[in-house]
């Protein structure tokens, strides 16, 4: 009779235990269950919205480097034809400067005269000759998107060997636009001929084959400055002009070249307003829209540049 109150106090220990154990198995067993389908579709959609922002992101990331990357491109390309041009356009009807002409004595005697030439008489081929005089030979245009330029070639010692060589090696170091003629030519005057052929701007001279010097060109563009003296007497003044007055090409003082060059990358211009989508041409008031431009330059961005470059003749022609 003793042992039954240990017992039962031993009964309900063991089922306070064991609802214990039950309760917390149950926490357990909520903790552990997984998510809703609300809760997976919520986070479903803020993970597409992330993925959405960051792709909006990429794509105007993407369309701003292409566009700089354009720009940067065309400016390259407008930087070497202006280089190229200009390279040839300074010599125009430039002197040699001979230091020992034929007919003067040699020596080094500060006295001894010096020679400017302005004429070479040919030995043979069409470029053998040069003459200060005639000015088609130094500049000269058949239409406002070609353009003729030449300049005297000469050959100067450039190193010596052995200062017993009685004779230096003798080179050409004037080139035209492509880079001729050779050394070993006999020309006396450098020709370089630009003109515009499609969208390229292309380049010849001294019989070299015509190549391509820039793509993507929308218009090339002339304009010559002559010296007017008869207006203000005195006062002498530049007028801009398609062509010298009466093909008097002597008359040039300088040479605006205005290029309009264009992109590769099309440009979304929709919903842009007409002014902020046009530009204006090389005459300065022929306003050009870029999205009815004929392909493959519409929708592409156009960058206009212009410089002009003096005469060295100064007249002279």
């Amino acid at each position: 009779m003793t042992s039954t109150p240990f017992i039962a106090g031993a009964v309900r220990a063991g089922t306070r235990a064991a609802t214990g154990r039950s309760a917390k198995h149950r926490q357990t067993v909520r903790a552990q269950r997984g998510m809703t389908l609300v809760e997976l579709l919520v986070g479903i959609a803020i993970g597409l919205m992330v993925v959405a922002v960051a792709t909006g992101a990429l794509m105007v990331s993407r369309g701003v480097t292409g566009s700089v990357g354009d720009a940067s491109n065309i400016q390259q390309q407008a930087a070497y034809a202006m280089r190229v041009i200009g390279g040839q356009l300074r010599q125009t009807a430039s002197l040699y400067l001979n230091p020992n002409p034929s007919n003067a004595p040699g020596g080094l005697d500060p006295l001894t005269p010096v020679a400017f030439e302005k004429k070479a008489d040919p030995a043979s081929g069409t470029y053998n000759s040069f003459d200060l005089d005639n000015s088609a030979e130094l500049l000269s245009s058949t239409g406002s998107s070609d353009l003729t330029v030449g300049f005297r070639r000469h050959k100067d010692p450039v190193f010596v060997r052995d200062p017993g060589t009685p004779t230096d090696p003798l080179m050409a170091l004037a080139r035209n636009c492509l880079g001729s003629p050779l050394n070993s030519s006999g020309d006396q005057r450098i020709e370089s001929i630009f003109r515009l052929v499609g969208n390229d701007l292309r380049c010849r001279g001294n019989n070299a084959t015509e190549q391509p010097i820039v793509n993507n060109v929308a218009n090339f563009q002339l304009t010559y400055l002559v010296q007017d003296a008869t207006t203000t007497v005195g006062n002498p003044t530049l007028q801009r002009l398609a062509t010298p007055p009466g093909g008097n090409w002597g008359q040039v003082q300088g040479v605006e070249v205005c290029l309009v060059l264009y992109g590769n990358e099309r440009v979304d211009l929709s919903g842009v307003p007409a002014a902020d989508r046009s530009y204006l041409d090389c005459d300065g008031t022929t306003s050009v829209d870029m999205t009815t431009a004929p392909d493959p330059r519409q929708n592409r961005m156009h960058l206009v540049f212009r410089n002009v470059f003096q005469l060295r003749s100064q007249g002279l022609m």
